[in-house]
């Protein structure tokens, strides 16, 4: 049977999404209960793989990583053998903060987070050298307008 959600859970995982170093007094206070509740309402949401983990978000640039590269792959490959191998290779790459198989006429993007073009080129020939790729554009966002991770409760 699935967790239903109701507006209370919803309240603490808005929270949560806000700022997940709050202790536990803090949040209750926030949604308008007590401790103990908010404390077995985000067990049970993390049992039924709700929060999926708890992480710390970085500033790419502050840390020297400032070129994000949009990468559109298309290719003729679509064996399961192939796709693994492509997988594993996306994998293995911390550069890559994201990657989702699309429908239409781009099979791939992935957003690849560098320190620079050459980084970029480093992480490009690597790809290429690991699987065949039909044809990669790559795009060099020029500003981030909006990011964030906060689902829309």
């Amino acid at each position: 049977m699935a967790l239903r959600i109701d507006d209370m859970d919803k309240k603490i995982l808005g929270e949560l999404q806000r700022d997940a170093a709050q202790s536990l007094d803090e949040i209750a206070k926030r949604v308008g209960s007590s401790k103990t509740p908010v404390w077995n309402r985000i067990r049970k949401l993390k049992e039924a793989g709700v929060i999926r983990q708890q992480t710390v978000l970085l500033d790419a640039e502050a840390l020297g990583f400032e070129a994000c590269f949009f990468v559109l792959i298309r290719t003729s490959e679509h064996e399961a053998d192939w796709q693994q191998k492509f997988l594993k290779a996306l994998r293995e790459r911390p550069e890559v903060l994201e990657a989702h198989r699309l429908a239409g006429d781009i099979d791939y993007i992935l957003k690849v987070q560098v320190q620079n073009a050459r980084a970029y080129d480093t992480f490009y020939q690597a790809l290429i050298s690991e699987v065949k790729v039909h044809n990669v554009t790559a795009l060099l966002s020029m500003e981030e307008i909006k990011s964030t991770s906060m689902l829309p409760l």
